[in-house]
């Protein structure tokens, strides 16, 4: 089976990366990107999703959801992977061209390659992540 690797927005296939600049519009706001949606989801504070969702880039909105001074809501661990599967099936029935990248990658494998994530993506170290990624 072919792999498909990717990380960085701007290389090919960076599309599929949750920093992709690929609006989408879940729970009546629109998100700059998957990734405001999913780091906001994570805590029950109404004023603090809103931050994260109104944060100018991807990477400023993953910052303020791994601030730990914030209250995760209670059921985060379980919730986590229906609300990225959520995110990401938005980005992907929203947006045409992704859509249509996604379907031209057949039956490879899709592995987001990341030197700091075994959950979400495959570290550097690891032949395949524990977490999501593994599945």
């Amino acid at each position: 089976m072919d792999a498909i690797r990717f990380y960085r927005t701007g290389d090919d296939y960076g599309a599929f990366s949750n920093f992709s600049p690929h609006r989408i519009f879940l729970d009546g706001k629109y998100w700059p990107t998957s990734e405001h949606y999913f780091q906001a989801q994570k805590f029950e504070d109404a004023a603090h999703r809103e931050e994260i969702r109104q944060a100018n880039t991807p990477m400023i909105a993953a910052q303020l959801g791994r601030d730990r001074r914030k209250k995760l809501r209670r059921d985060w661990e379980s919730a986590k992977d229906g609300v990225m599967k959520k995110a990401v099936l938005a980005k992907f029935s929203q947006h045409e061209v992704l859509k249509a990248l996604l379907l031209s990658t057949g039956d490879a494998l899709l592995i987001e390659h990341t030197s700091n994530d075994a959950y979400w993506a495959t570290a550097a170290t690891a032949t395949a992540a524990t977490g999501w990624a593994g599945s």
